[in-house]
């Protein structure tokens, strides 16, 4: 079995190092959490977990379908799931862009659906996840945090391919690595 997903990864290192530096002040809040290693900041698009070796093999087939243009992304705003005020999972937000990142979405979607991978049950709202909440120790600190950034511009990219990434859990944290590019026409 493996446990495999599809996600964009953030990789210019301006960006990279603002999204950072919210994560590190979201660790600073003392929240009991799990932040999400530099490494593995993205975007998921679908998470789809554990599968058969040979159904890897059929998720590649259903990306090598996919066509998409170089597009622009603007990364704004913290916030949290299932919301500022009870924060279990803390993320950057998109704020243009994303009607791309469903239409994407949507058609590696679609490709799932045909090969029998069961739709996603969940509204898709594209975010980077920085960390997840494990206690509610100094909750307010991190609230209060939530709030004065939630209309925080982080700057923007330009999204150039789409990656199959397979996660490896560990003590440590997963570690990913990327079994498929797919880039933009």
């Amino acid at each position: 079995m493996v446990r495999i997903f599809i996600a964009i990864d953030i990789e210019d290192p301006v960006l990279l190092s603002r999204i950072v530096r919210m994560r590190d002040a979201v660790v600073a809040t003392g929240v009991p959490m799990k932040p999400v290693e530099t490494e593995n900041l993205h975007i998921t698009l679908r998470f789809i977990g554990e599968v058969p070796v040979g159904t890897v093999d059929a998720v590649k087939d259903v990306l090598s379908t996919l066509s998409f243009d170089e597009f622009r992304i603007v990364l704004h705003g913290l916030g949290a799931f299932p919301s500022p005020a009870r924060p279990r999972v803390v993320w950057v937000g998109v704020s243009e862009g994303w009607e791309e990142l469903r239409r994407i979405r949507d058609t590696i979607e679609k490709g799932l659906r045909s090969i029998g991978i069961p739709g996603e049950r969940q509204d898709f709202h594209p975010h980077i996840t920085l960390a997840r909440i494990k206690g509610s120790r100094g909750i307010s600190k991190l609230i209060r945090l939530l709030e004065e950034y939630s209309d925080y511009d982080f700057g923007e990219t330009v999204v150039r391919s789409v990656r199959l990434k397979k996660s490896t859990l560990t003590r440590r944290g997963p570690i990913y690595e990327t079994l498929m590019e797919v880039k933009a026409r």
